[in-house]
């Protein structure tokens, strides 16, 4: 007998977590309500608390897009070849 665990949507678990964050019932009262465990809706509270101040981030200062760090990994790589190319050109006797 296979069981599958319950998969929640990024919504419920949004609604269950401003719930638990506002404090007006317990978790136990939230989890008879919602009918989920409540350490469940502790992790849940957690991850929102820790994952708020995200959402207020200035823009202008983000971490480098995806395009820079794109762009330096291929700078690596380009680098890397250079240096294999030069090493097998000496191998052949291509290089002076």
């Amino acid at each position: 007998m296979t069981t599958t665990r319950k998969q929640y949507s990024p919504k419920f678990k949004a609604k269950v977590a401003v719930e638990a964050i506002r404090g007006e019932r317990t978790l136990s009262q939230l989890a008879s309500q919602f009918h989920v465990h409540p350490v469940q809706i502790g992790q849940w509270r957690k991850t929102a608390l820790e994952q708020l101040a995200d959402l207020f981030l200035d823009g202008r200062k983000s971490k480098p897009s995806g395009a820079e760090v794109e762009k330096d990994a291929l700078y690596e790589e380009i680098g890397r070849l250079k240096v294999e190319l030069d090493w097998l050109k000496k191998k052949v006797g291509l290089l002076d």
